[in-house]
């Protein structure tokens, strides 16, 4: 049993561990050669976050994915950098909207290079992710436009908060189905549909996709409450101090507002006062963790990642989908 991609997943066989790791070398090797300019500025702010690393989620998948078919099929390795392009230029993005300062352990774009290189080198790696979707055919092109557009409209929902009337926690799941489910859903269709799959299977794992993507976006906001380590790539109570409304935060906002209970009120407005006193953010985060808030999370989290899991069931058995299974276990397990 050998350990692969993000969260140490585990592959059981040897055929599937070296196609996976084969695959991933030559994703990488494709990021590098897309993010190339003839400008050598342009190619190293277009390489910042690609030399930086990160969990390479989405190639993985469609790795996985194209296993149910012929996995060396051409456009496989292709489609997957495609899709990672576009996840990296929206780190370009959101980093300017957040005005973040670090991303992957090393300085962000824009506090390197200002807030419009930053925007710009996102919309290069998108030019450079258009130019090599257009060689996969018209129908992949439009199904990365669908995707994109649920992507962006994801996050001006978020952006925009719930409209009058509509349940937050309903809100947030919904901006978590475009803006991370989508693209996550779409890897998996790019490597069932490029390796040949038949149509239902490549439905199958464009569903497995989308709900694993919510449960791992789930995972995080517990990771950055419940965690002391440094799992989810930030240091605990970063969305806190930045104001971002995560899930075990609307669920408490919910509560209170129901119950009115003195202590659920008051946490309520330490988290809307300060947090920039390291002292205020502690004493958060400590409420939380024993707040049932956070088990709330936690359970929705393994109900995303159980329903991802129990859409794999018409496949056939094999290593593949033991991998996408373990890979459902793997997110519950960073959530707790």
């Amino acid at each position: 049993m050998t350990v692969v991609g993000p969260f140490g997943l585990s592959v059981r066989d040897q055929a599937l561990e070296a196609g996976v790791q084969a695959g991933l070398a030559a994703v990488e090797s494709g990021l590098l050669d897309a993010t190339k300019s003839d400008v050598p500025f342009i190619t190293e702010a277009a390489q910042h976050l690609v030399r930086a690393g990160g969990k390479r989620f989405r190639p993985l998948l469609a790795m996985l994915a194209a296993q149910f078919g012929d996995a060396d099929a051409p456009g496989v390795v292709p489609a997957a950098v495609v899709v990672e392009l576009t996840h990296l230029a929206t780190l370009y993005h959101d980093d300017v909207m957040d005005e973040a300062d670090v991303r992957r352990g090393v300085d962000s774009a824009n506090s390197r290079w200002g807030n419009s290189v930053a925007v710009l080198t996102g919309d290069f790696l998108f030019a450079r992710a258009s130019h090599i979707l257009a060689d996969l055919g018209p129908e992949a092109v439009r199904i990365q436009a669908e995707a994109f557009e649920r992507l962006v409209t994801g996050q001006i929902l978020e952006t925009a908060g719930p409209r009058d009337g509509r349940d937050p926690v309903d809100h947030y799941l919904e901006v978590m189905r475009g803006k991370t489910g989508s693209l996550i859903a779409v890897a998996c269709r790019f490597g069932a549909m490029m390796s040949g799959a038949d149509e239902a299977t490549v439905d199958i794992l464009t569903q497995y996709g989308e709900r694993l993507g919510v449960a791992f976006q789930l995972a995080d906001d517990v990771l950055d409450i419940a965690s002391d380590s440094h799992e989810s790539g930030k240091t605990p109570g970063t969305d806190l101090l930045e104001g971002i409304p995560t899930l075990p935060v609307l669920h408490l906002r919910a509560q209170a507002a129901a119950d009115g209970k003195p202590d659920d009120l008051a946490l309520v407005e330490l988290l809307d006062g300060d947090l920039g006193d390291p002292d205020r953010l502690a004493e958060a985060l400590r409420l939380l963790r024993a707040h049932p808030a956070l088990a709330q999370a936690r359970r929705d989290t393994v109900r995303y990642a159980q329903a991802a899991r129990a859409v794999l069931k018409p496949l056939p058995e094999c290593y593949a989908k033991l991998a996408l299974e373990e890979m459902c276990d793997a997110v519950v397990h960073r959530a707790g």
